[in-house]
């Protein structure tokens, strides 16, 4: 090998490398949503209920085994602005105007740029409502996309553990048990 295929060889090399520094950098290990869609459902007899919101905000940060998604309450709409207004009174939100979950992912999961398609995941946690905080595991999936990841969660929340007492009239009142579903894409931070 002459000394010019040297240089051509070790050039190749330092850019073949180079090419997958910038590939792995390149690809995020924090995500980030602004306009995910948050669902909290709730029953009285004979009734069920749902507010909804498409301002789910939430991080995902591989690197440091962060999840956090809050909701800006004042945005669940039950397409009833009266209801609104008693589920705003209930959640006290003029006081605690968010709903915050913030853990870590504790199951098997693992994480790479080729990793395409959904994992089931569980993260443990703490969810704050009305300015309490309970310690809460939730299950979910998360479905690398490439350029994006797709979230999706379910759990049961009782509110009387958040110091809320459910509303309800004469003998009616409204379970103590919320349906929570969160839906989110998140994509690449500083990309």
């Amino acid at each position: 090998m002459t000394i010019s295929n040297h240089i051509r060889f070790f050039l190749f090399l330092f850019l073949a490398l180079l090419n997958c520094l910038v590939h792995q950098a390149a690809f995020a290990q924090e995500f980030q949503a602004s306009d995910g869609h948050a669902i909290f459902h709730s029953t009285v007899p004979l009734h069920s209920f749902t507010g909804e919101s498409n301002y789910l905000n939430g991080l995902i940060d591989f690197e440091q085994n962060l999840v956090d998604f809050y909701l800006d309450l004042s945005t669940l709409k039950t397409g009833n602005s009266s209801r609104d207004r008693d589920m705003y009174d209930t959640l006290n939100i003029d006081q605690y105007p968010f709903a915050e979950f913030t853990g870590s992912i504790i199951s098997d999961f693992s994480f790479s740029p080729d990793s395409l398609g959904k994992q089931p995941v569980t993260v443990s946690g703490e969810f704050t409502l009305n300015g309490v905080t309970v310690n809460k595991t939730v299950e979910g999936t998360i479905e690398n996309r490439g350029r994006s990841l797709i979230i999706n969660a379910e759990w049961v929340q009782d509110i009387t553990d958040h110091e809320i007492e459910p509303p309800g009239i004469l003998f009616y009142r409204v379970r103590d048990e919320m349906d929570i579903e969160i839906r989110a894409e998140l994509f690449p931070v500083n990309q």
